[in-house]
């Protein structure tokens, strides 16, 4: 499942299913180097590279012999290329060359390492060494007649010669377009029309980027239905277990005596009956308790904001403008400076931005709830998000989805700020009467004694306020752990 999610371009998806497969892990073996190749992949894909080279050596550690080691390896040398670094990529490459070249085994392709090899010499400034390598690799994938492959040493000698000869480059990447087309390798077509864009001007040009917007603003909505498609199935999956639990139960609970149901029945009547009352006499009550609820919540609201724009945003203005002041804006590294400077002031008006604005609490809000949590997601924080589909979230009443946004929105903030940490696992779990959450990072966590004041004490007042608990487990260099349980 996890390599046809990233066949459809879901990576994160992806990732959720690899998670789902670590229980099943009994000893490291020939599973543990694929579970975590596809990691590294998806990682790759999604410009974790620190995180994809982890996923790869992890690979490495569980292969048989040393030829199936140089997979892995390649892998590395590739990520490193993406990472600029060119040395560290000859190296192993030069090294798998060396190991393969008098070899017959077909598992590692030495067109590709060749490729990837004259690539990376390229570069690094040596286009001579480069070009010859990269034009034998595309031989050497004609010859053994890997078409697919011919796509990747098309797309590297177009950019070979993008600056040098427009013409040639041309032919390279038409080259490459025609495989790719071919294969429906979506990625690939792109990249080809971008160089074919870049390197042409008038009516081709246009008609490039026709066909790079219609291709691109395609595969996203192909890639995104797959998602939801991907979701609704495993949802569906879930749910039909359920039911035909619910359905062994019902038939257990007939089994009753006659009798038995009788009292039952009574004991319903005489309930329901207390209950209207009781609800007549707190509809008054709730529906004032409702508007003091809104006011403080408005007023805890803006007084956040009002801190946020004190704490973040006045001092970098402040500097800003002194900076204008005493500097002379004609040259060009102090633009350049001032420019990196506003920049900054705009992302953290779009954090705070997005911290405060409303919440769609209709269809979409498990779906806004994933895309909020994977922004936190950098190259130093990877943010692991598991079964938020698999929660029924129209079965959760308004009050309570806004509450779990806003405490998982202050957990990712607070982690952000203080906790340093490079994993963060977000777990939900639905049963036939909670929803369960679970927070943990790797940071470096706190006393629980300071909890209070690091404003967590407004997490446990949402969730208090819904009828749910919350607990916190840390200690100063044990991570941060949070479980939140809540009533439907």
């Amino acid at each position: 499942m996890a390599s046809i999610q990233q066949i459809n371009g879901d990576y994160y998806g992806s990732k959720e299913t690899l998670t789902e497969t670590l229980p099943y892990i009994k000893k490291r073996d020939i599973y543990t180097v694929s579970i975590n190749t596809f990691f590294g992949i998806a990682d790759k894909e999604l410009s974790l590279y620190n995180d994809a080279i982890y996923y790869y050596k992890e690979a490495m550690k569980d292969c048989t012999d040393s030829i199936t080691k140089q997979i892995p390896l390649s892998n590395i040398a590739v990520v490193y290329i993406q990472q600029k670094k060119y040395d560290d990529a000859i190296t192993i490459l030069e090294s798998i060359l060396n190991k393969v070249r008098n070899t017959k085994n077909t598992i590692l392709s030495k067109a590709r390492i060749k490729d990837n090899l004259g690539f990376a010499y390229f570069k690094k400034g040596l286009n001579d060494k480069g070009l010859s390598l990269m034009n034998e690799g595309l031989e050497m994938r004609k010859l053994d007649d890997d078409t697919y492959g011919s796509i990747e040493s098309n797309l590297h000698l177009a950019e070979f010669y993008s600056k040098s000869n427009s013409k040639k480059s041309d032919q390279y990447a038409q080259a490459a377009y025609q495989l790719a087309t071919h294969f429906n390798s979506v990625d690939e077509r792109l990249r080809a029309l971008s160089f074919l864009i870049s390197n042409d001007s008038g009516i081709e040009n246009v008609r490039y980027a026709q066909k790079f917007i219609f291709i691109n603003d395609s595969i996203i909505k192909i890639r995104n239905n797959f998602k939801n498609k991907f979701a609704k199935i495993k949802y569906d999956s879930k749910k039909e277990k359920d039911e035909n639990q619910k359905l062994r139960l019902e038939r257990a609970e007939n089994l009753l005596s006659i009798q038995e149901a009788k009292y039952q029945r009574a004991f319903f009547i005489i309930g329901i009956a207390a209950l209207c009352l009781l609800l007549l006499y707190l509809r008054k009550f709730y529906q004032n308790r409702n508007r003091i609820e809104k006011l403080t919540a408005a007023y805890d609201t803006e007084t956040r904001i009002a801190k946020d724009i004190h704490d973040e945003l006045a001092n970098d203005v402040f500097n800003t403008i002194t900076f204008t002041q005493t500097q002379s804006l004609e040259s060009t590294s102090v633009k350049e400076n001032l420019v990196h400077k506003l920049d900054q002031i705009y992302n953290r008006v779009r954090g705070i931005s997005r911290e405060n604005n409303e919440i769609d609490t209709k269809a979409n809000y498990a779906v806004n709830l994933k895309e909020m949590l994977s922004t936190y997601n950098s190259p130093s924080t990877n943010v692991i998000i598991n079964n938020i589909e698999k929660v029924n979230w129209d079965l959760v009443d308004d009050i309570k989805k806004v509450a779990v946004h806003r405490v998982l929105q202050e957990l990712m903030v607070n982690m952000k700020k203080h906790s340093e940490a490079s994993v963060v696992v977000l777990k939900f779990e639905n049963t036939a009467n909670k929803i369960l959450i679970e927070y943990t990072d790797n940071g470096k966590g706190c006393k629980k004694d300071k909890i209070i004041k690091n404003g967590l004490q407004n997490m446990e007042n949402r969730i208090l306020a819904t009828k749910g608990t919350i607990t916190f487990d840390t200690e100063p260099h044990k991570g941060f752990k949070v479980k939140i349980t809540l009533p439907k």
